[in-house]
């Protein structure tokens, strides 16, 4: 969330990070209401000095014994007046509340700006394979190999989701145990495993409520939502917190199953593993001073990269424009991996700064050693990486001639020793 004085101070400022991110949203009738709110205010604040100034005639009147009836009616009337005008600022104050909360990140400047044509390829690393047959796409090599069931978990949960099985499951899970061993063991990030569902506040902390709102599974009779990713309950840990600034900075990681409901997106990659409800994921969520920001934002993205790496999958970096950018980031990148079979780069990951963004909305602050004060820390996630395009990846890139599909040496030990998947028979 912004800051109400950032937006009265540097209008400018804001109107161009809305044209650079293509959204139309009247900030000149917010000042407008903020300035109404702030005359309503200092209004009351002068009735009130005039009401105790009066109290205090009052007082002195009674102690000498004199009639303060006139004196007693005026404050009567001042009572009714601050009364009235302080339920005005509070309707102000509801109103630029929902009207600030619906307002995105400002882009950093090194963002560059225009519609996700403009996305900017930062690096590649591997080389796409050469195959010396047509190599199969992910969901002929699922079923031939009996490693998801498509069909049967359309019967129990409906369209775009899966279910995994036998060496699919083995797979998913070999993936996410490396992926967790990684961050902490090498990283240095601390595991949480965190809950699915969380409230509304903790939705609106991060940045997904109440824009994203329809793309959310949120719960009939109570007011809590399926995670759209761990990064909402983990930046959450800290909500209402100030931490020491020696604590800082904080990383963490966390595997959960996430939860979207693509709204607007049906008809689009309807089989198969590309767009599904839920999935798995692997996140990294980092709590840091300000100074330090874009820096370990650089060095989320490498943690990310190095899951790749291992994992022997081709990919490309690329830095979003303001047009791709996501509501509460100041500045993402997002890492896509090649798949030969379905001929696409796939989105892993997502790794974003969102600077102070996030913590103004949850209040996460962190008490400075050298002024004494609290100051918002800035918070980063980013996917480390995120399932089951991943898996995909893997099939499509690993797959063999006879059919088969190598397990990547790193995944080995994850899979109980398996080192080929064959077809079933």
């Amino acid at each position: 969330m912004l800051d109400l004085k950032t937006i009265r101070n540097n209008p400018d400022i804001v109107k161009k990070a809305l044209k650079d991110r293509s959204l139309s949203l009247d900030i000149d009738s917010l000042l407008a209401l903020d300035e109404k709110r702030r005359e309503a205010i200092t209004e009351v604040e002068q009735l009130k000095a005039t009401k105790n100034k009066t109290t205090d005639e009052i007082a002195q009147l009674k102690l000498n014994k004199e009639d303060a009836n006139a004196q007693i009616e005026s404050t009567k009337l001042l009572s009714q007046k601050i009364g009235e005008i302080d339920k005005k600022v509070v309707e102000y104050d509801t109103i630029i509340a929902e009207i600030v909360l619906n307002i995105p990140n400002i882009p950093d400047s090194s963002v560059p700006v225009g519609t996700p044509e403009k996305n900017e390829i930062v690096r590649a690393w591997g080389k796409p394979k050469n195959f010396n047959f047509k190599p199969r796409n992910h969901i002929e090599l699922a079923e031939a190999h009996r490693l998801v069931d498509f069909e049967r978990a359309a019967k129990i949960a409906g369209s775009n989701f899966v279910s995994y099985r036998g060496k699919g499951a083995l797979l998913e899970r070999a993936l996410i145990n490396f992926m967790l061993d990684l961050h902490v063991k090498k990283h240095g990030y601390t595991e949480i495993f965190p809950p699915f569902l969380v409230n509304r506040k903790s939705m609106t902390g991060t940045g997904q409520l109440p824009k994203l709102e329809e793309d959310m599974y949120r719960l009939k009779d109570d007011d809590f939502f399926l995670i759209p990713t761990a990064e909402v309950p983990v930046t959450n840990l800290h909500a209402q917190e100030v931490l020491e600034e020696d604590d800082l900075p904080i990383y963490y990681t966390a595997y959960t199953a996430c939860f979207r409901r693509e709204a607007g997106s049906y008809g689009k990659d309807t089989r198969g593993l590309i767009r599904v409800h839920q999935f798995d994921k692997v996140e990294m969520v980092k709590f840091v001073k300000p100074e330090a920001s874009y820096d370990e934002l650089e060095t989320l993205l490498g943690n990310a990269e190095e899951v790749l790496q291992l994992l022997g999958l081709p990919y490309r970096i690329l830095k979003l424009a303001t047009g791709d950018l996501s509501f509460a980031a100041s500045k993402c990148y997002d890492i896509e991996v090649w798949a030969p079979g379905s001929e696409k780069w796939l989105e892993v990951s997502s790794c974003s700064n969102f600077e102070n963004f996030q913590a103004r909305r949850a209040n996460i602050r962190f008490k400075s050693k050298a002024t004494g004060k609290t100051e918002l820390v800035h918070t980063l996630n980013g996917s480390g990486v995120a399932l089951a395009r991943t898996v995909i990846a893997i099939l499509e890139n690993y797959q063999n001639q006879d059919g088969s599909i190598a397990i990547p040496d790193v995944l080995v030990k994850y899979m109980d020793g398996l080192k080929v998947i064959e077809e079933e028979t």
